[in-house]
């Protein structure tokens, strides 16, 4: 072949091997930019379901209609305002016995009247329920309510609005005396009502009635129970029963007399309770949803919630909160099925508060001048402003009002606990339940879950790379190696399996073993590597170079079966046979059947592979002539591991650790089925936990689409996210910096 030729050959393979490297450098640059941009994806969807939740209250105006009195007619006081579920509706029950029905799509054009006939000589409202009790001649009254009959002739929808008598059109009696009412307070539970009132002269009565309804004719039979209420302070000016008929407050000045009304022959006076602000004096009580906190609203614009609390033995209500507002409260209305309520101030200014959140989501001046009636629909979603005769509706929107940062990571006081606690319990069978959702015991339960992983599985991992990269012979390292990496190979769920059903009843059974385990463990391989030492040379060098640790296996079997073995004579001879029962009855430990060292061990099983094949990489890849170079000057084999393998081999160990440690953070299938997803934050080894990872699991497929409890999931799937990339970030920096410290060696 002539010299041209072979020339032309040369140039054709340097431009076939430049159009490779082309090639190849294309398609690895395209594909760590595809990687990025679907992080990046990843990231801002993430963002994107989770930002509603931190998303300001709206409010916008709405319709604004005339109540359309006759000439002449007082406009009189509003006693109960509200709008039906579809918010078409809007009703207005009057302190005199009249209720008109509006309708909203029609501009406000008045569609029903009713009118009470008898006089009425003192009302009230129930604050749980749309009724309105009306005292009447006789120590009496009539509870009316507004009722809708939805039907659908010609596939339109049409409402037809009613006034009913949910407790019969007969009188009630509350006073068997039948003396003239002068305050009232009424409130139902199912088919029971109770009413609590003051005659003219002063008396206290309580009447309970219950209700019967025929089932074949609809008639209904009531049966009622009376008592004196006595006790009660000379000047009442407002009397309030809670919803579940336990508690009846009497206020008179900034006293509340708390009454436990629960068994009404056994009328008990619990506490008297000074409620007002300092400085300031109560201006109304009133009920949050549930009616579990009552509400104090005081003439400087203070608003605070009191609610029971068990401390030293003893319930009563306590102060937990209070809330601001710019001026004196004129109105206060709660929000249906949430823990906020709305006020209005003398002024006209409207507020919004949630109280678990303990923020004012809203505040802006709506009405012109004073607000005589303010009310808000079912579904939280249009507020309703009477002012003279005219009611003004506001659409609202407001859908998350109980998450806030406050809420998320600091300790919240909520209904029915004695002191503030971080919680995360998202569902309950009941339905004034109040979700609790503090991310706090979960990440810490996801960083406690990794702990104890990681430290089961470092000494192991590390040291087991360091030994088959450094001491082992090349054979044995061919089949050890990838014995230990196919290891990853396997599901964690099966993992998951075995820890929860077969490791965790096995170490709650033999608990003083597997402790015995720990300790015996270590101390027999160390005391037959000083044995193996003092081993004549002749028998030491029949095991070749490098297999001596094939020696240990028959020793960790047998200290293994061993520590088993003397299990239950270690727990009849120190623990009276009872070894969790001592745990928890002497040394106040509790004990999990599913908890960390449970998940210690099998997550740390599943992140050993990772280490150890990362970390023996490094180790292996440190250039031979530096141990060689420290041996040949007069280094011994350890000093050379310690001071020039280990420090050259640092940032790819240091890599291993944080992979892993990345791996058991996002780890999901393992604590899903051996940690008990207890969202407790207890360190103990002994008690469970809840990760991120597995609450998303667990939660996602029943969480109700764009929900509260939905969105603040992904942002737990948000934070696991910025968990990993902080720790692969903190470890390439750390790896980079050791690299440069010890790449000149």
């Amino acid at each position: 072949m002539s010299t041209a030729s072979k020339q032309a050959l040369t140039l054709a393979g340097n431009r076939k091997r430049w159009l490779t490297d082309r090639i190849a450098q294309i398609g690895v640059t395209a594909g760590g930019i595809l990687v990025l941009v679907m992080l990046l994806l990843i990231f801002f969807y993430l963002l994107y379901v989770v930002k509603p939740i931190f998303d300001s209250a709206r409010v916008e105006p709405g319709h604004e209609f005339s109540l359309q009195l006759n000439a002449g007619d007082d406009v009189g006081k509003t006693l109960l305002l509200g709008v039906e579920e579809q918010n078409e509706l809007v009703y207005r029950f009057s302190d005199s016995g009249d209720v008109s029905f509006y309708s909203l799509p029609e501009q406000g054009k008045r569609i029903y009247d009713f009118k009470l006939d008898e006089p009425v000589s003192i009302s009230a409202r129930s604050l749980s329920q749309n009724m309105v009790a009306y005292g009447i001649a006789g120590g009496a009254i009539k509870v009316l309510a507004p009722t809708f009959n939805v039907s659908y002739p010609e596939n339109t929808r049409v409402i037809q609005p009613e006034v009913a008598f949910p407790f019969g059109q007969a009188p009630l009696v509350v006073d068997k005396q039948q003396r003239t009412l002068a305050q009232l307070s009424i409130a139902a539970k199912e088919n029971d009502l109770a009413v609590a009132a003051i005659t003219e002269s002063g008396a206290g009565v309580l009447t309970r009635f219950s209700a019967k309804q025929n089932l074949m004719t609809g008639e209904l039979t009531l049966s009622s129970t009376q008592v004196q209420l006595s006790g009660l302070p000379t000047d009442v000016e407002q009397l309030l029963l809670t919803p579940n008929l336990r508690f009846l407050f009497a206020r008179s000045a900034n006293e509340v007399w708390v009454y436990d009304v629960r068994n009404i022959n056994k009328v008990v006076l619990r506490n008297v309770l000074t409620m007002n602000a300092p400085g300031a004096n109560i201006t109304s009580l009133s009920l949050l949803s549930g009616g579990h906190s009552l509400l104090v609203a005081n003439d400087n614009g203070i608003i605070s919630q009191w609610f029971e609390v068990a401390r030293a033995g003893k319930r009563e209500f306590t102060f937990i909160r209070d809330f601001a507002t710019d001026g004196a409260v004129a109105n206060i209305t709660s929000e249906v099925n949430r823990k906020g309520f709305v006020t209005t101030s003398s002024s006209g200014n409207l507020d919004i508060f949630h109280t678990t959140g303990g923020v004012r989501l809203f505040s802006a001046p709506l009405a012109k001048g004073e607000v005589s009636a303010l009310a808000i629909s079912p579904r939280n979603s249009l507020l309703l402003l009477q002012n003279k005769d005219k009611i003004s509706t506001f659409y609202v929107e407001n859908e998350h009002p109980e998450v806030t940062m406050k809420a998320l990571w600091t300790k919240v006081w909520y209904e029915g606990y004695s002191e503030p606690q971080y919680v995360w319990q998202s569902t309950s069978g009941s339905s004034d339940f109040e979700s609790k959702l503090s991310l706090i015991p979960i990440s810490f339960g996801t960083l406690k879950a990794a702990f104890y992983a990681l430290l089961f599985a470092i000494p192991i991992a590390i040291a087991g790379a360091v030994y088959t990269a450094y001491f082992m012979s090349p054979g044995l390292r061919k089949v050890i190696k990838p014995t230990v990496e196919i290891m990853e190979a396997l599901p964690t769920v099966i993992l998951g399996f075995l820890a929860g059903l077969w490791l965790a009843p096995l170490i709650e059974s033999h608990l003083p073993g597997m402790v015995l385990l720990l300790v015996l463990l270590p101390m027999s391989m160390l005391l037959m590597a000083f044995g193996w030492q003092l081993l004549p040379a002749y028998l030491r060098n029949r095991v070749p170079e490098g297999w001596q640790a094939i020696l240990l296996l028959p020793l960790v079997v047998l200290v293994g079966w061993l520590s088993f073995a003397l299990s239950p004579w270690l727990e009849t001879w120190l623990f009276n046979g009872n070894a969790r029962g001592f745990l928890t009855n002497e040394l106040g430990i509790g004990f999990d059947q599913r908890n960390s060292l449970v998940v210690g061990i099998a997550m740390g099983f599943a992140v050993i592979p990772t280490i150890f094949s990362i970390a023996e990489d490094a180790v292996f890849s440190v250039p031979r002539h530096l141990s060689h170079g420290s041996l040949a000057l007069g280094a011994t084999t350890w000093q050379t591991l310690t001071r020039v393998v280990m420090l050259t081999a640092s940032p790819g160990i240091f890599s291993a650790v944080m992979m892993g440690l990345g791996r058991a953070v996002g780890e999901t299938m393992i604590v899903l089925m051996a940690t008990g997803n207890t969202p407790v934050m207890d360190l103990s080894i002994f008690s469970g936990m809840r990760t991120l990872a597995a609450n998303i699991a667990v939660e996602m497929p029943e969480a109700e689409v764009n929900s509260s409890h939905y969105r603040v999931l992904f942002l737990a799937a948000f934070l696991l996210f910025v968990f990993t990339f902080l720790f692969n970030t903190v470890a390439e920096f750390v790896r980079q910096r050791l690299r440069d410290k010890y790449s000149s060696m």
